[in-house]
């Protein structure tokens, strides 16, 4: 199953951080990802996130208003492929 995972943020440096650190998590761990980045704001409303960088795996909000950890996002990452 290929995930689906957006990072939605403006473009501010934490946002590009945030997207960063995900691709790097999917290259490393060759999890079968499509990673793409949301910067349209009525489009972040959707996912009713108020603070960015926020990022969503297969339209679930999993992290929001801060950058986690390489391993904080993989471990998200294993429980969307993992249930």
């Amino acid at each position: 199953m290929t995930l689906d995972i957006k990072v939605l943020g403006t473009g501010c440096p934490k946002c590009k951080t945030l997207e960063n650190l995900t691709r790097e998590v999917v290259q490393e761990n060759n999890f079968d990802a499509i990673v793409g980045k949301v910067e349209d704001i009525m489009e972040i409303m959707t996912y009713k996130v108020l603070s960015t960088p926020a990022l969503v795996i297969n339209n679930q909000v999993v992290v929001k208003g801060m950058v986690p950890s390489k391993e904080e996002i993989k471990k998200q990452i294993e429980k969307a492929l993992h249930g």
